[in-house]
């Protein structure tokens, strides 16, 4: 028959030395049934059960922890099957990991980790969703796969690539071009120039600098031609040449340096010119 007890204050049921001892108290019910909160204050909490169903919405592990240094998570008994299985949040690493461990279900920090793969859905469907192996290899054959394209020239000539083709750089006579893995062309000007009919600065009002290395000096190996006349440049420390409307000296070709005549500009003289001088002046 049904029975209640019921007390006016807290009801304690104590077996021996209670908590403290060896005794136990067995509840033998097809249904155990606590109208209430249930407190279990122990080391550890056993359910032996087929299936556990729990109603909240959320778990919480690692309850009333205060520290920054404990993994919690979830930890699978495998047997003898291998090492166990868990699902954990790494403290040190700020990261959800899923491996398996030597360690024992009460060890935190975990001391030793091996990471296992996890499967997800062959195609994401989303941007932040994992994707599998299959998928991102597929991926990879579909970006390789190239389709043709066309390269153009200068001069408007234009060839089509297509797959398995190679592009071959070729340098001409004044640029190298040399490939390495993985992914690195170098295009470099040649020490030596050839076939070279015109130089020009595109920067407005700007100086030409021809530089020797060292004690080197620029050659000229034919005829230096001056293609227009100058307008008298300003003098500087430096010597000046430049050609302007034949004067006095019979040569058309002028210099000016701020060290040589007190930075005023004078023309070379030709040999014509020297002679009849040196001969007039006798």
């Amino acid at each position: 028959m049904a029975k209640t007890l019921r007390t006016s204050g807290d009801y304690t049921i104590k077996a021996g030395a209670g908590a403290a001892g060896t005794n136990q108290i067995d509840l033998d019910s097809k249904t155990v049934r606590v109208r209430g909160d249930l407190i279990v204050d122990g080391d550890t909490t056993t359910i032996n059960t087929a299936t556990l169903s729990v109603e909240d919405t959320f778990i919480e592990v690692a309850r009333n922890n205060s520290g920054t240094t404990l993994d919690a998570g979830v930890y699978v008994n495998r047997g003898t099957a291998g090492d166990n299985a868990v699902f954990y949040w790494d403290e040190s690493e700020d990261n959800f990991i899923i491996g398996t461990t030597t360690n024992n279900a009460g060890t935190s920090p975990l001391t030793n980790i091996t990471y296992q793969n996890i499967k997800v859905a062959t195609t994401p469907a989303d941007a932040n969703h994992a994707a599998s192996k299959a998928y991102v290899d597929a991926q990879v054959v579909t970006a390789s796969g190239m389709t043709n394209f066309s390269i153009v020239g200068d001069d408007s000539t234009g060839v089509i690539v297509g797959d398995g083709d190679d592009v071959k750089i070729a340098g001409g006579s004044n640029i190298s071009a040399a490939v390495a893995e993985p992914d690195t062309i170098t295009i470099s000007l040649k020490n030596d120039l050839s076939n070279i009919t015109s130089v020009t600065s595109d920067a407005s009002n700007s100086n030409l600098t021809l530089k020797a290395n060292g004690t080197g000096s620029i050659s000229i190996n034919n005829v230096l031609t001056f293609s227009s006349n100058a307008s008298t440049p300003a003098a500087a420390s430096v010597t000046k040449l430049y050609s302007k409307t034949v004067g006095g000296g019979g040569t058309g070709v002028f210099f000016i340096n701020s060290a040589v005549g007190s930075g005023t500009e004078d023309e070379l003289i030709s040999k014509k010119k020297a002679t009849a001088l040196a001969i007039a002046l006798g």
